[in-house]
């Protein structure tokens, strides 16, 4: 079974949209169904992201949601004071420090799978190992690997009532945990929010809530779709796997071209916060904006040769983990886990293949790129995997 990435995310749509205008007014319809500015082109989606003064990321109508009382969904002063609180905890040299947890558990992984010598990579790779990661780093127990993924798929899918009720479970769950840690606290996360203080002000519950269930889900979907992303590359691109295992030090190059390859978040939104002309179209304050990443990151007119997965591009300034105050505060720890997937990877089974006899699904979301399943055959040599080609 071939596979393409048009099959997967809509490039040709997208590259008629930025020819016929880099701002559309579209019709857009999600869970709720909702009418804005879709925004498909490089320098309007940066812009989007960098001018909080003209786009708010905050939601106009008041909401009891706590993934709303986050930093994802506050705007200055608000927004540096809540980053603040949980920045520290993802300093430099507190990432590299988790190399060698994260490299054992990634050996791990693969020493489970490599008995059957098959591996479902999604469910035995590329999930649990970022969860595990910021479980440990939150406090909360990893037994509850199961419910996180569930959580964390309900949350960035298009499925509305899950949506309110995974928000509604989390809460529960966190409420519980934060009362435990008032009690007794621990060297976690959660104790850190807990204690915090903006401006000799604790985080309302809804604010501490909100913490938690964002660096649960962001600590995990993205780094688990850009895992599975690099074996997609790795398996269609023989090229691109020759390069890397004969020079290792190209794979951090490598993910920065999967994270605007594949983009796994594709699409995220704003609110235009004062009335302002973009690109001879005249937007309102209080409209939606929708940014279309996955677009924004096969822009001609930025990446040459958008198309073509290009290891050595040069420069590659993608907007695959956001820009501007709300760049990614993952970024790190998503880089670290997934060079240290490759780098087992390539040294384990160099000739690993991707079963193409299984068909290949995208989950259900416009807003993340990401695999249902991918069943991977975990080759040492060119063997066993030759069946699956």
């Amino acid at each position: 079974m071939d596979w393409n990435v048009t099959d997967l995310i809509p490039l040709e749509a997208y590259r008629e949209k930025r020819k016929n205008s880099p701002v559309e007014p579209v019709y857009y319809e999600d869970h709720v169904g909702v009418t804005g500015w879709r925004l498909f082109g490089y320098e309007e989606v940066k812009l989007a992201f960098t001018r909080h003064d003209l786009f708010s990321s905050q939601n106009p109508e008041p909401s009891e949601d706590p993934i709303e009382s986050s930093i994802l969904r506050t705007d200055p002063p608000k927004h540096r004071q809540l980053r603040m609180l949980v920045s520290k905890a993802f300093t430099p040299k507190i990432i590299e420090a988790m190399e060698t947890s994260i490299r054992s558990l990634t050996e791990e992984l693969f020493d489970r799978a490599e008995a059957s010598g098959q591996m479902e990579v999604m469910s035995e790779l590329a999930s649990p190992l970022p969860i595990s990661v910021i479980a440990r780093m939150l406090g909360v127990p990893s037994e509850d690997f199961n419910r996180f993924k569930v959580w964390s798929e309900d949350l960035v899918g298009n499925n509305g009532e899950r949506f309110q009720n995974c928000q509604q479970e989390m809460s529960v769950y966190f409420k519980t945990i934060a009362d435990e840690r008032r009690l007794h606290p621990q060297d976690d996360l959660i104790t850190r929010l807990v204690q915090a203080q903006v401006d000799d002000e604790k985080l309302t519950e809804l604010e501490l809530i909100g913490f938690c269930i964002l660096l649960l889900v962001a600590g995990n979907e993205t780094t688990t779709n850009l895992i599975a992303s690099s074996f997609l590359c790795l398996d269609s691109m023989p090229e691109v796997r020759a390069e890397l295992l004969a020079d290792r030090s190209l794979i951090p190059v490598a993910l920065e071209e999967v994270f605007r390859y594949y983009s796994p978040v594709q699409l995220t939104y704003r609110t235009v916060k004062q009335d302002m002309e973009l690109n001879g179209h005249q937007l309102r304050a209080g409209e939606p904006v929708f940014l279309h990443i996955g677009s924004a990151n096969h822009d001609e007119s930025v990446f040459e040769q958008p198309e073509v997965f290009n290891l050595h591009r040069n420069p590659n300034p993608h907007v695959g983990l956001g820009s501007g105050i709300h760049y990614c505060l993952g970024a790190q720890l998503a880089r670290l886990e997934a060079r240290v997937v490759l780098e087992t990877l390539l040294e384990r089974f160099p000739n690993f293949k991707i079963d193409h006899s299984a068909p290949l699904e995208r989950i259900e979301s416009n807003m993340m790129f990401g695999l249902k399943g991918l069943q991977v055959v975990l080759a040492r040599d060119g063997t066993a995997a030759s069946r699956y080609a």
